[in-house]
């Protein structure tokens, strides 16, 4: 059974706030290999500056972990995102089962 207030928060950060898709996007890149924000940026798509606001949101909420300096900074799945992944497929799931419905 998960942490209800850990539930709440995937939940908020994932489906119930603006940009909950980008980093549903950026933590599936984090799981195959630590990225720096540039790369994440060049893969996705997106601006640099918009992949820096999520990273800062993920990291605020121990989501991802960081390791290096300056540029040369590379993000990884925190232990504490990766303990409570289960609820993260789950929560990805349910997104998008409701947008095949609609």
């Amino acid at each position: 059974m998960t942490n209800p207030t850990v539930r709440r928060l995937l939940w908020y950060l994932f489906a119930g706030s603006k940009g909950g898709e980008n980093r549903i996007k950026i933590i599936s890149l984090l799981q195959d290999t630590p990225l720096n924000i540039n790369r994440m940026a060049e893969i996705l798509n997106l601006d640099y500056k918009a992949v820096q606001h999520h990273i800062d949101v993920l990291e605020k909420n121990n989501l991802v972990s960081r390791m290096g300096e300056k540029y040369g900074i590379m993000y990884f799945v925190s232990n504490y995102l990766e303990a409570n992944m289960d609820t993260l497929k789950e929560i990805i799931n349910k997104i998008s089962r409701s947008n095949t419905t609609q």
